[in-house]
């Protein structure tokens, strides 16, 4: 499969709540708690894709352009840590019907398409810090981010020069 591109769906994090985000993780989370996620990968994956041929990309790019739901406001104001996958996250505390109803219609096209979909329920988060192999003192309730979400994006996972990138291949706007 020469032409397979590592693709998901993903919701992007305002360029402004990226900076504030990680301002706020070097504050709360010690230099050795794990590896910081890069401030322009932030984002909130709501369908993973794995490797994915031209012929089916073209097939979910449709399937995405076929939907129809309004934005929504996303608000995050939660944090946890996964210790069995050495993840630290930023999530919601009350995820809005908007982002559940994306996230469910991309997943099942996806599978449909032949795509894997861990069994594992929907967990909206953006991930912080990655090979965080002990525990952490999560920071107390009391921050919060909130934006309007108004489109979706496909994105390109690339591993170039010892580095994980993500491109932007397509974007979909939300609304009736």
């Amino acid at each position: 499969m020469s032409d397979a591109k590592r693709l998901f769906f993903a919701v992007d994090i305002p360029a402004a709540i990226q900076q504030e985000v990680i301002h706020w993780r070097a504050a709360q989370f010690a230099p050795d708690a794990g590896r910081p996620i890069a401030a322009a990968n932030l984002h909130l994956t709501l369908a993973f894709l794995g490797d994915v041929s031209e012929e089916k990309q073209r097939v979910l790019c449709e399937l995405a352009g076929r939907i129809r739901q309004p934005g929504f406001t996303l608000t995050l104001d939660d944090a946890g840590q996964w210790l069995r996958s050495r993840v630290v996250w930023l999530g919601t505390r009350q995820p809005p019907r908007g982002l559940l109803q994306l996230a469910n219609l991309l997943r099942s096209q996806a599978a449909r398409s032949g795509c894997y979909q861990s069994p594992q329920p929907f967990h909206p988060h953006i991930t912080l810090l990655r090979d965080a192999g002990q525990a952490v003192k999560i920071p107390p309730p009391g921050f919060r981010w909130s934006f309007t979400v108004n489109e979706f994006v496909l994105y390109e996972s690339q591993f170039i020069q010892g580095r994980t990138r993500y491109t932007p291949l397509k974007r979909w706007t939300l609304g009736e």
